[in-house]
């Protein structure tokens, strides 16, 4: 009951006689730093680089192939020779750029000889941030002076602030910056 015997309503609880919330401390405003590459665009991309090489005078009949494993988050490149594997792999990110996915995510193995004169790759497709790139992503952000708490949870970083303009400036920062993987700005929530 307030004074001068009115009621208070459900759940107006922590509001003060002044209207102000008890509560200090209001929300920060936040964004998730995270380095994503979307499998279906991926296995789109493959789909459409397989299409071609089908079409392809100079990779007709060349037992060229691109497998995806989506559980091992790969991609299997094989092919006749050197020169015919670097003409898929080239087509296959064309394809990737195409369907906007960042190459900066994908990793090359070495090129190895398979069965019967043909040689394979492995290329690894990078989900998440790795610790170390975290680690510099969270240091690049402490050594810029600007007001904001970066915390890794997991394979993202988190990036809080009082302030949305301080917010801004650190995306550009972080954007400016090179970490060798592709990062994108998700989550972003402000109070």
């Amino acid at each position: 009951m307030l004074p001068g015997g009115l009621f208070q309503p459900h759940g107006y609880e922590g509001v003060a006689e002044s209207g102000q919330v008890d509560n200090q401390e209001m929300p920060d405003n936040s964004f998730d730093v995270v380095s994503e590459v979307d499998m279906p665009e991926v296995s789109n991309a493959i789909q459409q680089a397989l299409k071609e090489i089908t079409t392809r005078y100079d990779l007709k009949d060349s037992k060229s192939s691109i497998e995806l494993k989506e559980k091992d988050k790969k991609i299997e490149l094989a092919s006749a020779d050197d020169y015919k594997l670097k003409a898929i792999t080239e087509l296959l990110e064309q394809k990737l750029v195409k369907r906007k996915v960042p190459l900066k995510n994908l990793s090359y193995g070495t090129v190895i000889p398979a069965a019967g004169s043909t040689v394979k790759q492995e290329v690894t497709l990078q989900q998440g941030i790795a610790t170390e790139k975290a680690k510099e992503i969270v240091k690049k952000l402490k050594d810029s002076k600007l007001k904001v708490q970066a915390t890794i949870q997991g394979d993202l970083v988190r990036v809080s602030s009082k302030d949305r303009d301080t917010l801004q400036q650190a995306i550009a920062l972080l954007r400016g910056a090179d970490f060798g993987v592709e990062l994108q700005f998700t989550n972003y929530r402000s109070s």
